[in-house]
C-alpha cells in the first residue's frame, strides 16, 4: 500500500467520524442539546439592587438577623440598627442571583432533614429560611447543607414547595448575627504613633514612645531602677492595637456600660490624632469603647516640622540644580546653558508646603478633622467586643516589658551543713 492510498484512507476515516458525531448530536432530544443552566431564583436576576430587606430565620422560627437597607446603607435591626457589612451582603445576594439548579432531589418531607431543608419551625431544623423583600415577587428559600462530600453545591428548597434541589455553588448562610455586622473599626499603623499610654485599674501606668517617626522601636518610659526591658522591641506590640482593628461583636453603649474599674489606653500620633480607649473584661469577653480627637497643638507642631523639611528639601534641590547649571556654563555654549536652566526650573516644582504654607496647613488640618469625624461616626454610641489578642496589648503592665528579676543563689559554702561527728568509743572494761 503506497503513501497516496494511506492518505486517502485516513481522510475517509475522519469524514466518517465527523458524520457519526453529527448524527449522534442530531438525535439528542432538543431539551438535552440546547438546555441552559436553570436559574435558582429567576425573579432575582437583574433585581439584586431592588432588595431592601433580608430576613434570616433559624430553628424554632427564631430570627437570626434582619438586614434592612435605608438608602445606600444596610443595618442590622437586632443590633439597634448598627451598620451591616455591605460587602458581605452584596456577595451573598450575588451568589443567590448566580446560583443555578444542578439536579432535582427529594420531595419526601421525611428526608428533608438529611439535606438540611426541613421546615425552620422545627426544633432541630438545620437550614436557614432566607426571605428577600423589595422584589416584584418576594423570595422565600430554605438554604440547607453544603454538599461538600458529594462534589459541591448546596441543598435548597423553596418555602412551601415539596421539591428540593441541589444548587450550584456554596450559598450557605452565616447564622450568627455578629457575622453580618460591620467589623472594621480602625486601621492606624504603629509607625504613625508617637506614644502609647496604658493605665491599669489599679492606677499604675505603662508608657512607651518614639522621638522621631522613623525610629524603629518604642522606648519604655520610667523603667524602675535596677531593672531592664526584655528587648529593644519589647514595647512595639503596644502600638499595634489600632492596626487592622476589627470587632468580634457590638452592643449599644447604653446596654453595655463600662464598670467602675477599667483599663485606659491612649494612642497619640505624631500628626495630632489621638484615640482614647476604655476597656474591660466580663464573662470571658473583652469590651471596649473608643473615641477620637485632634490635639491641635501637636498637629500644628508636626505641620511646622513637615513644612520646614519641605523647605529644606526644596532649597537643597534648587542648590543642586544651580550647581549643575554653573558647571554647564563653564563647559558649554549659550544654547546648552539655556536648555539646562529651563530644565532645572521645570524639574524643581515648589511643593504646596513651600509655595502656600497657609493653604497646606489648612488642608492638613481639614483632613485630620475629617478623619476624627469619620472615626467617631463608627465609635460613638457603641461598645465593641475586641479579639483577645488585641485586648492583650491594652492590659499590659510594666512587668510585662521587663526582664525577670534574678534570684540570688544561696552561697554553697555557707549553706553546707557540717559533717556529723562520730561519737567516741566507750573505754574497754578493766582498762
Amino acid at each position: 500500500m503506497n503513501a497516496k492510498t494511506l492518505t486517502y484512507l485516513a481522510g475517509a476515516a475522519i469524514v466518517a467520524l465527523a458524520a457519526a458525531i453529527a448524527i449522534n448530536v442530531s438525535r439528542r432530544p432538543e431539551s438535552e442539546a440546547n438546555e441552559k443552566p436553570k436559574a435558582l431564583l429567576p425573579e432575582l436576576h437583574d433585581h439584586v439592587n431592588d432588595v431592601n430587606q433580608i430576613t434570616l430565620t433559624g430553628a424554632e422560627g427564631k430570627t437570626l438577623a434582619t438586614l434592612k437597607r435605608t438608602g445606600d446603607a444596610w443595618n442590622v435591626v437586632e443590633k439597634a440598627n448598627y451598620p451591616a457589612d455591605l460587602a458581605k451582603i452584596r456577595e451573598f445576594l450575588i451568589k443567590l442571583d448566580q446560583a443555578t439548579i444542578l439536579e432535582q432531589k427529594t420531595s419526601n418531607p421525611k428526608l428533608y432533614a438529611e439535606l438540611g431543608v426541613d421546615d425552620v419551625k422545627d426544633k432541630d431544623a438545620k437550614g436557614v429560611l432566607v426571605e428577600l423583600a423589595g422584589l416584584p415577587q418576594p423570595v422565600k428559600l430554605i438554604v440547607g447543607n453544603y454538599n461538600g462530600a458529594g462534589g459541591g453545591g448546596t441543598f435548597v428548597r423553596r418555602d412551601g414547595d415539596a421539591q428540593s434541589w441541589l444548587a450550584k455553588g456554596n450559598i450557605a448562610v452565616a447564622k450568627n448575627t455578629a457575622d453580618w455586622e460591620m467589623r472594621d473599626l480602625a486601621d492606624i499603623p504603629s509607625n504613625r504613633l508617637k506614644s502609647v499610654t496604658l493605665t491599669n485599674p489599679d492606677g499604675k501606668t505603662l508608657a512607651a514612645a518614639k522621638e522621631q517617626p522613623g525610629d524603629a522601636n518604642f522606648k519604655v518610659a520610667d523603667v524602675p531602677k535596677g531593672r531592664e526591658v526584655s528587648s529593644e522591641f519589647a514595647a512595639n506590640g503596644l502600638a499595634s492595637t489600632l492596626a487592622g482593628l476589627k470587632a468580634d461583636d457590638v452592643f449599644p453603649a447604653k446596654d453595655m456600660p463600662p464598670p467602675d474599674k477599667v483599663y485606659k489606653a491612649q494612642y497619640a500620633a505624631f500628626d495630632g490624632l489621638v484615640i482614647d480607649v476604655t476597656a474591660w473584661d466580663k464573662d470571658g469577653k473583652d469590651y471596649a469603647e473608643l473615641a477620637a480627637r485632634l490635639d491641635t497643638a501637636a498637629a500644628n507642631a508636626q505641620i511646622d516640622k513637615d513644612q520646614a523639611k519641605a523647605k529644606a528639601d526644596y532649597d537643597a534641590a534648587v542648590d543642586a540644580a544651580n550647581k549643575k547649571l554653573a558647571e554647564e556654563k563653564s563647559t558649554s555654549g549659550p544654547e546648552a546653558q539655556a536648555n539646562a536652566k529651563a530644565a532645572s526650573q521645570t524639574e524643581i516644582a515648589k511643593p504646596l508646603a513651600v509655595s502656600d504654607p497657609a493653604k497646606d496647613r489648612r488642608d492638613k488640618l481639614d483632613a485630620l478633622n475629617k478623619e476624627v469625624e469619620t472615626l467617631n461616626k463608627t465609635f460613638s454610641g457603641w461598645t465593641f467586643v475586641l479579639p483577645g489578642y488585641k485586648f492583650s496589648n491594652i492590659n499590659k503592665t510594666m512587668d510585662d516589658m521587663l526582664k525577670p528579676v534574678e534570684t540570688k543563689k544561696p552561697d554553697a559554702a555557707k549553706e553546707a551543713k557540717p559533717a556529723a561527728k562520730t561519737p567516741p568509743k566507750p573505754a574497754a572494761k578493766g582498762a
